[in-house]
């Protein structure tokens, strides 16, 4: 059984992203074995330090990534070096997400061969060298070059792509479109960005591909919660879907239920307590006073009413995520377990995220993950909800 996920990480401005990222990040999955590629989008690049616009347009590039890589458990992105500020260095985000993600082996560091020469004169390179491998990818050279360094070299096909050449060409009105992702295109459409123009032609020919029902599901996600809570969920969608395939569940609906299970987050009370009434499952006085916990549910109606979403599996993993359940199926358990412990939940036990990769049995990380969570609700002195009880009392005796 696979254990850990191998790692490759991509950084750049992304501004915009265009389909010369996807293409490269899609190139190193392929040839080189990676499991999943993590997109950094900087804050402020060491090599643009006068580009103040960077830090300005920081919530659109994240936009935008999100956008476009919708429905890819394959591909996603951590706004670390953006929540970190100041200067991007790529140390100070290796070291970060070596923490976080705990992979089992050195992740991969993509550069593009124009920065390769210059390598050796970023910060702390040696130490870049001693925790990652460095893939260099063909941006200006056609054949392969010797550096002065351990390397990686992908032979892959040069596309005559750059964020400032469709910055270029949006602000002069020349083609552009089919140089992005038709996600990000649409955003760059809708909010006017780099100087675009409102298309006079057919809007529908830059629209998102939101068919497919798990896009649609992420699109409305992403435009319900504001970018830390989207990031959070979609963090949440890519543990489940780990978790899904180690343990022999449909990993499409660990994703799912993992990038919806917060759709009804920031909802107001009100709407909460109204959604959650259609369930026809009483609303207990805690969940009155607090309306707050309803949002599981609220989410597990929208899902049935807005999307036609009637697997019991998904709605019983949304509905019960925030407090668990004595008769939890196993997709519930894998949901509740991503919630608590997906890798941009910075005081998440370290111990119990790498469980989700080397514990072989389901039930011992799901119980581990909710005992630390009650713990943390009695160290603030919050009210237990009476699911959460009556899981406690189960699992009295029965701990793995």
């Amino acid at each position: 059984m696979k254990r850990f996920v191998k790692l490759a990480i991509l950084g750049g401005s992304f501004n915009p992203i265009h389909k010369g990222h996807l293409f490269l990040a899609d190139t190193a999955l392929s040839s080189l074995n990676y499991d999943r590629v993590v997109m950094v989008p900087a804050l402020r690049s060491p090599f643009k330090l006068s580009a103040s616009e960077m830090e300005n347009s920081a919530a659109q590039r994240l936009e935008m990534l999100a956008a476009s890589i919708a429905g890819n458990p394959r591909l996603t992105f951590d706004d670390c070096e953006i929540r970190r500020g100041g200067v991007s260095y790529t140390v100070d985000t290796l070291r970060d997400i070596i923490t976080r993600y705990m992979p089992d082996e050195k992740p991969g560091l993509i550069i593009g061969d124009d920065l390769a020469a210059e390598f050796l004169q970023w910060h702390k390179s040696r130490e870049i060298l001693h925790m990652a491998d460095i893939i260099i990818a063909r941006r200006v050279h056609t054949q392969r070059i010797e550096y002065p360094y351990p390397n990686i070299q992908i032979a892959n096909e040069r596309l005559e792509i750059s964020s400032a050449l469709i910055r270029e060409r949006i602000q002069t009105g020349a083609a552009w479109r089919d140089l992005v992702p038709p996600a990000a295109c649409a955003i760059i459409e809708e909010q006017r960005l780099y100087g675009c123009k409102k298309n006079a032609g057919n809007s529908e020919s830059s629209a998102a591909p939101a068919s497919d029902l798990v896009l649609r599901v992420e699109e409305a996600v992403r435009k319900s919660l504001d970018a830390g809570r989207f990031l959070h969920s979609r963090n949440t969608a890519i543990l489940a879907w780990d978790l899904c395939q180690r343990f022999g569940l449909d990993p499409a609906l660990g994703y799912l239920a993992g990038v919806a299970h917060d759709l009804a987050k920031q909802m107001d009370g009100e709407t909460l307590l109204r959604l959650a009434e259609k369930d026809g499952k009483p609303i207990t006085k805690l969940q009155q006073k607090k309306s707050g916990l309803l949002h599981g549910r609220a989410c597990a109606v929208l899902l049935r009413e807005q999307f036609g979403i009637h697997n019991e599996d998904v709605l019983e993993a949304v509905a019960l995520h925030t407090s668990g359940s004595d008769n939890m199926g196993p997709l519930a358990k894998v949901i509740y377990i991503a919630d608590k412990l997906e890798v941009s939940r910075e005081k998440a036990e370290p111990v119990l995220r790498k469980m989700c990769y080397t514990e072989d049995v389901l039930d011992r990380i799901f119980y581990a993950t909710f005992d630390q969570n009650v713990s943390w609700l009695r160290s603030r002195k919050l009210e237990l909800s009476e699911d959460t009880y009556r899981l406690l009392e189960r699992m009295k005796g029965k701990n793995p």
